[in-house]
């Protein structure tokens, strides 16, 4: 008996398949969107470095000394980072008068000074968002 099973175990019978499609032509089509959104975030700063001493006027007059007042280290922070830049020493300016202040001449007088440091912040954020979007269409036929 065992050698009979054994026999039918043995024993294959080859199997035969035809497929027939169902379809004689088709198409599929898929859609892929996508959106993404970057964030940034732009600091500028801007810095003089220098200084602007400027006098300028009619009927004035100084006291004789140097035109321009010493120069001066200036240290500052800003954002946590330490800087140097060169500055003028206001206490060795000249000292300005006017010629004849008795006699009511007219004068004119303009003393102007711009440190160093740090002169403006420009902050820009912004998102910007892309979207995609890709259709496929295939088609297939027999």
């Amino acid at each position: 008996m065992r050698k009979l099973l054994l026999l039918c175990l043995l024993y294959v019978l080859p199997a035969n398949a035809n497929i027939v499609p169902n379809f004689t032509t088709g198409t599929m089509s898929s859609t892929t969107s996508t959106t993404s959104t970057l964030s940034e975030s732009i600091t500028s700063k801007d810095f003089k470095t220098g200084y602007e001493y400027t006098v300028t006027g009619t009927g004035i007059s100084h006291d004789g000394g140097s035109m321009s007042p010493d120069a001066t280290s200036i240290t500052g922070t800003v954002g946590g980072h330490s800087y140097t830049w060169t500055g003028a020493n206001m206490t060795t300016k000249p000292n300005w008068t006017q010629t004849n202040p008795t006699s009511g001449n007219s004068f004119q007088f303009t003393e102007t000074y711009h440190g160093p440091g740090l002169q403006n912040i420009t902050t820009i954020q912004r998102d910007i968002t892309t979207e995609s979007v890709t259709t496929t269409t295939s088609v297939f036929s027999q």
